[in-house]
């Protein structure tokens, strides 16, 4: 009897292991399951209810729909029934418990597309930083979601490079992109795409497509999402200008897909672009797209309302569930693909494109916390106690002494590709140094700033060693991280799907035979 009851536990173990989604991978320019070898398509939508109910306190003000089990489980099955396997979310709380929502949309058969940066923490597209205060929240980010069986990828930023105006930012995001790949590819068992979503500004598409995926491929992006709404009504592939974008990206060596879409200025919105997006015209080049969005909010892009916990279909989800269902779209298998695409030469710098290929530092608390220890006159603690040291009373000081001083070691310049040894320190840690290089510079100075600035004793002596201390090293440049991976992680998809499971069938097996000895032993005792 205690065998045939291992025998059930065991059956029920496989089970598990089988109904879990399988990883999805990247080779060449498309998208694939892992263990089918299918191409896999993505048929999503943007997942970022704003009604109030997901902040539960958050002091950062952070929107989780993630966090909330019980309009997950709800949302999940509605769009199953849609027939949809993905959902963008634009914003979580990694603090927070993700687990019984992350299982509502495995059950479905949906996968998570994520954005890691919040309106807190992003990159500011007029003045760009990326700071070490971004990539520790990034990498919490990571943290919470690599561990999910569904989890697709990650997207490194949104539209923020978003005209010809401000293209300096996209070498903050690429560096991102760069430290975000590097983090999972060394901490984490299964590795996670990381990429880049863009709009389709006519003046720098071309520019900002082949900026992400060129140059060396560490620093290049794992794909790249495109937000187009140029399919309005009754429109045509030809007519709408997906023609057009198609051919620009013919010869793309990454993935690509319709980040968003779902132009409302004809509504309610049939989706008839659905046809061509997942037709013949379309599939060799693009891996599918994102209808925006789920919930209807102010901006009337809705495919439901929902009021009081309590959902009503509206006439959009039902346009878009009559064309999912008239679409099959016909991939490639993964062992008929060879890796031969050759990324896109670099962009030249013109009036529309300026920034550089050179991109900033990986952020390092520990070279921070060492310039820190070099200097004998600091921000005070009036300065630390406002708003985190973030405040305009920083910006005021730095920009005041930058007309005094050399600002070159706290500054980045994305369109020359200069950055300081300090440019990713935070604000007060910034206003330290200029404080401390103000003094040294002008002997008759006295370290007060209006109460800004104290007298500190310093630790060390040699600030040129500080910049030498990379992330993950604490202030004496000993590594402070913990490397190592991630116990829960599935194996990368370079190995074998079918040993791998044999394997952790047999290692079950091996436990229970274990627990029936014992079992065997204590019975013969008696």
């Amino acid at each position: 009897m205690q065998i045939a009851s291992l025998g059930i536990i065991c059956l029920i173990y496989a089970a598990t292991v089988v109904n879990a989604l399988h990883p999805i991978v990247i080779k060449d320019n498309k998208f694939f399951d892992s263990v089918t070898k299918n191409e896999f398509f993505i048929k999503g939508v943007a997942y970022q209810p704003r009604d109030g109910h997901t902040t539960d306190g958050n002091k950062d003000g952070i929107a989780d729909p993630l966090a909330d089990t019980t309009a997950c489980a709800r949302d999940a099955q509605l769009m199953q029934k849609l027939g949809l396997n993905v959902v963008r979310v634009y914003e979580v709380d990694p603090s927070k418990n993700h687990d019984q929502c992350m299982k509502s949309f495995a059950d479905a058969g949906l996968y998570l597309l994520l954005d890691i940066a919040t309106p807190k923490f992003s990159i500011n597209r007029k003045t760009p930083e990326y700071d070490t205060r971004l990539y520790n929240a990034y990498r919490k980010t990571v943290d919470a979601f690599t561990k999910y069986d569904n989890m697709l990828a990650f997207i490194a930023g949104n539209e923020v490079t978003n005209d010809k105006t401000n293209t300096l930012a996209s070498a903050y995001v690429k560096a991102a992109v760069r430290d975000m790949k590097n983090y999972i590819k060394t901490t984490k068992k299964n590795y996670i795409p990381v990429g880049y979503a863009s709009n389709d500004d006519e003046f720098i598409r071309d520019a900002i497509k082949d900026y992400f995926v060129c140059g060396d491929e560490d620093e290049q992006a794992d794909f790249f999402g495109v937000n187009m709404y140029e399919w309005c009504g009754d429109s045509t592939f030809e007519k709408s200008g997906y023609a057009d974008r198609t051919k620009e990206f013919a010869n793309y060596h990454r993935p690509v897909f319709l980040s968003e879409y779902g132009c409302n200025l004809v509504t309610p919105r049939e989706f008839t672009d659905v046809e061509a997006l997942y037709g013949p015209q379309m599939t060799d080049v693009w891996s599918g797209g994102v209808v925006y969005e789920w919930s209807q909010e102010n901006n009337n892009y809705g495919l439901v309302k929902i009021q009081d916990g309590k959902v009503e279909l509206m006439e959009d989800y039902n346009y878009l569930q009559k064309e999912l269902a008239k679409v099959n779209p016909k991939g490639v298998n993964m062992d008929a693909v060879s890796e031969n695409r050759q990324g896109p030469q670099c962009p030249d710098q013109t009036e529309n494109w300026k920034v550089s290929t050179k991109l900033p530092p990986t952020p390092s608390d520990g070279a921070c916390s060492c310039m820190l220890d070099t200097l004998s006159c600091t921000a005070s603690d009036q300065v630390s106690n406002t708003m985190s040291g973030n405040s305009s009373t920083v910006g005021d000081q730095i920009d005041m002494l930058c007309g005094l001083v050399s600002c070159d070691e706290i500054s980045g310049d994305a369109e020359n590709g200069r950055y300081g040894s300090f440019s990713y320190c935070s604000g007060t840690e910034k206003l330290s140094y200029l404080y401390n290089l103000y003094i040294q510079e002008h002997k008759d100075g006295k370290c007060e700033f209006d109460g800004n600035a104290q007298i500190t004793t310093p630790k060390r002596k040699d600030v040129k060693q500080c910049a030498n201390i990379k992330t993950n090293m604490d202030s004496s440049g000993k590594d402070s991280s913990d490397q190592s991976s991630d116990s829960w992680a599935q194996p990368s998809y370079s190995t074998n799907p079918f040993i791998s499971f044999t394997l952790l069938m047999l290692g079950a097996l091996v436990n229970l035979v274990k627990l029936n000895s014992v079992f065997i032993r204590k019975q013969v005792k008696r």
